[in-house]
């Protein structure tokens, strides 16, 4: 009788163990081809932001005398750019420093930088002359960039082309693979750096500034770029 007991008990168990396998395997997804898709789109917009910046720079031996000169032509500098109509000033990078040189005694170097934008590039550049001539200060550097709005305007546009092409590639992705259909996974839309054609960077020597040519400006363009990057999931074939 316990021998019947025992035996019905194990045979329970199995007919269990089974059961349960039997439910797992019905319960386990089955698996899925995933691929990755990557699509861009690209624009090139015109430059329509134009940047300046113009250094001034003194060596004395007195560091006050230094400071004092840097501060006056800094000063007539932006009060002449603040006059100028659509024209953003901004002054960065000011230095002081005490300068050594073997048999030379020592002197102090003060320096400041005048950063300058505007969408007027006639006006800027016509300032930029004036201010090398008449203040004293020397132009470091240009460049030109795409204004936020325009760049966000082409973002949003090349945003919905890159996608198109995204679902496009996938499409094509999942009948070389023979799927018959295909969905989204996780996907990212990522902007790319913006590459700017021509990079103008110009230099003026400091004892040719009292001549200084009227200052050239081709602002080019900037390549603006969406991609979309990220999983097409194959549906495998009904009745599999």
């Amino acid at each position: 009788m316990k021998i019947s007991i025992a035996a019905a008990a194990l045979a329970a168990f199995v007919a269990t163990l089974a059961a349960t396998s039997q439910a797992q395997q019905a319960n386990t997804p089955v698996t899925q081809p995933v691929i990755n898709v990557t699509a861009s789109a690209t624009s090139a917009l015109p430059n329509d932001r134009m940047f300046a910046w113009l250094r001034v720079e003194v060596d004395q031996s007195d560091p006050v005398t230094a400071a004092n000169d840097v501060n006056a032509r800094m000063g007539k500098a932006l009060a002449r750019a603040k006059v100028v109509k659509g024209v953003e000033t901004s002054t960065t990078s000011y230095s002081s420093y005490q300068v050594s040189e073997r048999n030379q005694p020592a002197k102090w170097r003060v320096s400041q930088t005048l950063q300058l934008e505007s969408g007027d590039f006639n006006a800027l550049a016509a300032l930029v002359s004036k201010i090398q001539s008449e203040d004293g200060l020397v132009l470091s550097g240009m460049n030109f960039s795409v204004s936020t709005a325009a760049r966000r305007a082409a973002e949003d546009a090349l945003t919905q082309q890159a996608i198109k092409a995204w679902q496009a590639r996938a499409q094509n992705a999942a009948q070389g693979f023979g799927a018959p259909s295909w969905r989204p996974g996780h996907v990212t839309i990522q902007t790319g750096d913006t590459v700017v054609r021509p990079q103008p960077m110009m230099r003026a020597a400091a004892g040719a500034m009292a001549q200084a040519a009227p200052v050239a400006t081709e602002a080019g363009t900037s390549d603006i770029t969406v991609t979309v990057s990220g999983e097409a999931i194959l549906e495998p074939a009904r009745g599999r």
